[in-house]
């Protein structure tokens, strides 16, 4: 079987959310506006920003990306609830049931959320084309090798197979500092 050369993206803490969150936050018929286009289909990074409010602390200008989404999801790592005084799971995307709460504070408005914050489970978006050519399925757990001076392999990798995405690695920073995954050294190679 061949080996997979993937890009590693750092994904930075970031909210996605149902289109009642955005406008009790930012007022009745409000909408995102992209700032930057990411690389996932169809994915943004807003103009919009709203604080984020934890027992112990506040993270301020948190970035919603677009479009909105049927749930409102606070993704961190775990150095960010730290910040705010939680413990969140570690959640793939959309399993929000028992996690953190916190409270959002737009400039129209608050929302307090009995849940909602994770931290994102280590993924791999991966086309059909490229899960069927490496022999990867969906929902399938793998590792990820990198080099460099701080190479290691990442576990508990969590493979995502869909047309709808472009493949790549998601890691949170925490993550992508530890193993000093910047430029030209953001790659790895999957292992199963």
């Amino acid at each position: 079987m061949k080996q997979l050369q993937v890009m590693i993206e750092g994904s930075g803490r970031h909210i996605h959310m149902t289109k009642e969150c955005l406008e009790a936050l930012f007022g009745a018929g409000y909408e995102l506006e992209a700032r930057k286009y990411l690389s996932q289909p169809g994915e943004f990074a807003s103009n919009s920003k709203v604080d984020v409010v934890g027992p112990k602390g506040v993270i301020k200008g948190m970035t919603i990306l677009g479009p909105c989404r049927k749930f409102t999801q606070i993704e961190l790592s775990f150095t960010d609830a730290r910040t705010l005084g939680i413990n969140p799971p570690i959640r793939e995307s959309g399993n929000i049931e028992g996690s953190a709460p916190v409270t959002l504070v737009g400039p129209a408005g608050t929302v307090d959320l009995k849940e909602g914050a994770i931290v994102a489970k280590r993924h791999l978006h991966i086309t059909c084309k490229d899960a069927e050519e490496y022999g990867i399925q969906d929902k399938e757990i793998i590792q990820i090798k990198v080099g460099g001076e701080r190479a290691l392999i990442f576990d508990e990798v969590v493979a995502r197979v869909s047309d709808n995405y472009a493949t790549a690695v998601h890691l949170d920073y925490d993550e992508v500092n530890a193993a000093a995954l910047f430029g030209d050294n953001a790659v790895g190679i999957i292992l199963k």
